[in-house]
């Protein structure tokens, strides 16, 4: 990647609103969550409905990340990340004066979609501020806001909601909105900026509108409609991988494609993207079945169950200066392969929770997993970043951080699929115990006063919740698993990653 560093009149006033635009984001994405109930009261309609509040973001803005690219080479880069922050700041403020349910899916969706640009801009943005010997800093401090802010979230929307009312988790973007579109100008005006009107690419952008928004309405209704029982989930899934099929070739042969499919010729791009993608999707799915289970099952409120997690960020924002400083004096996958053994352990320490487990025990391993959180994102961007021009990492972010979203979409519906089912067989195995001919179950009901109906459903209750905690053991040693198996997935990129400063491709500190 070309060094073109523009220093603007504050670098550490750019780098604060870049960084705050970005936690703005990705805090949205998940503050709405917790707030779902009181919504859907408050609006007259089923909590089923309300999900839509979240699923109509979701599409939107898995939709628009891979368009950033383009947008961003026809309306330049400074330009196209304004626009997208005052339209997302107008589509917060609509949000939260909404009166109906449709009212609110359709601001949502428009929030979304806005919302598509703004990381792969921040990104871009921030690369281009920093000169080379500080740009793993820059990267760095991205990855720490990207850690933190799905944390913060659903205890900030909680807490809003509780203490005031649900139209204020919208609200607050309002004046960080503001001020990040005022500095970020201000500061990066100067800036050269080029433009190119290309051709638009009706057809890819239709196929890629089909396909992902089916695919992500797949991913998201899948559960609640029991998947391919469901004969809408089947047609929609159908219509889904044909346009994706279709947009892949259209987009392999087209002259000007809206997204550009040939960075994966890249070996370090490919390679990086798989494990960044894998390793945030294993990553978000820890953060969905974890703090389910603290509630349903261990009868913790819903911002004590954040609390349990969030430990996980305190270490990646001690951590991130020193390896943004430092990093580039190592081999990049030897500090991503140790993130992956940090979780991966951590995974393991999970799989061994019981129904005694205390707060401090959850919150440690949190605290211990957050080492190899703070090793994972820089190293694994600036590996797929390395080989790229200036001109690609508008491209390459966008596309990026597209599957890493669709990554995180596949991973939440399918860790509650998969800890239901593996409930079930849990559950059926240890039912077959409590019988008349076992002489154990037997003496347990007799403790609690015989064989009574009650006693049958306090047995089948704590069966119930025996069948998930080990569930929950087996998906965490899957997940240890896995993050281990990445380890052979990066050594697959070719370093060096980050070259000389004098280099004309240097991509970050020497």
């Amino acid at each position: 990647m070309q060094d073109q560093t523009y220093t603007p009149p504050s670098v550490v006033l750019a780098t604060i609103a870049l960084a705050m635009a970005t936690f703005m984001q990705v805090l949205d994405s998940t503050i709405a969550n917790v707030a779902l109930p009181t919504i859907a009261g408050n609006l007259g309609v089923s909590s089923e409905q309300s999900t839509w509040i979240i699923t109509s973001f979701a599409v939107s803005n898995a939709i628009a990340l891979p368009l950033t690219g383009w947008l961003s080479r026809r309306f330049g880069q400074l330009k196209l990340f304004i626009i997208s922050v005052s339209l997302f700041t107008f589509t917060s403020f609509l949000c939260g004066i909404a009166t109906s349910m449709p009212e609110l899916i359709t601001f949502r969706a428009l929030q979304g979609f806005f919302a598509g640009p703004m990381f792969p801009m921040c990104q871009t943005l921030l690369l281009a501020i920093f000169p080379t010997v500080k740009r793993g800093a820059a990267l760095a401090l991205i990855s720490m806001v990207t850690v933190v802010a799905p944390i913060v979230g659903p205890i900030t929307g909680g807490w809003i909601t509780d203490n005031y009312s649900w139209p204020w988790i919208f609200f607050i973007n309002i004046p960080i909105g503001i001020f990040c579109c005022v500095i970020v100008w201000q500061q990066l005006k100067g800036r050269i900026d080029t433009t190119a009107k290309l051709p638009i690419d009706f057809i890819g952008i239709a196929l890629l509108v089909l396909g992902v928004g089916m695919l992500q309405v797949v991913l998201d209704l899948g559960n609640n409609a029991d998947w391919f029982e469901s004969t809408q989930i089947v047609i929609m899934t159908i219509i889904s991988v044909i346009a994706l099929i279709s947009f892949v070739i259209w987009e392999l042969t087209e002259k000007n494609p809206i997204v550009d499919l040939y960075l994966f010729k890249d070996r370090n791009y490919t390679f990086g993207t798989i494990a960044l993608v894998v390793s945030y999707a294993a990553f978000f799915a820890i953060n969905v079945i974890l703090p389910q289970w603290l509630q349903i099952y261990m009868g913790y409120t819903a911002i004590w169950a954040g609390l349990a997690s969030a430990p996980m960020g305190i270490l990646p924002l001690i951590l991130a200066p020193l390896i943004g400083n430092y990093a580039h004096k190592t081999d990049l996958r030897l500090l991503a392969s140790i993130s992956f053994v940090v979780i991966g352990v951590s995974c393991f320490l999970r799989a061994h929770f019981n129904s005694f487990v205390d707060f401090a025990s959850v919150a440690e391993v949190q605290l211990f997993m957050g080492i190899g959180i703070a090793f994972m994102f820089m190293p694994l961007t600036t590996i797929f970043l390395s080989n790229l021009d200036h001109k690609q990492v508008a491209d390459a972010s966008g596309l990026t951080t597209f599957l890493r979203v669709l990554g995180s979409s596949f991973a939440s519906s399918l860790t509650t699929w998969i800890w239901n089912r593996r409930a079930d067989f849990h559950h059926a195995n240890l039912t077959e115990h409590v019988s008349i001919y076992n002489p154990g179950a037997v003496e347990y009901l007799d403790k609690m006063g015989g064989v009574t109906q009650a006693n049958l459903s306090a047995v089948n209750t704590l069966t119930n919740s025996q069948s998930y905690l080990m569930s929950l053991n087996d998906y965490f040693y899957m997940l240890g698993w896995l993050f281990f198996a990445l380890i052979v997935v990066v050594w697959f990129a070719k370093g060096p990653f980050i070259k000389s400063s004098k280099s004309p491709e240097a991509v970050g500190g020497h």
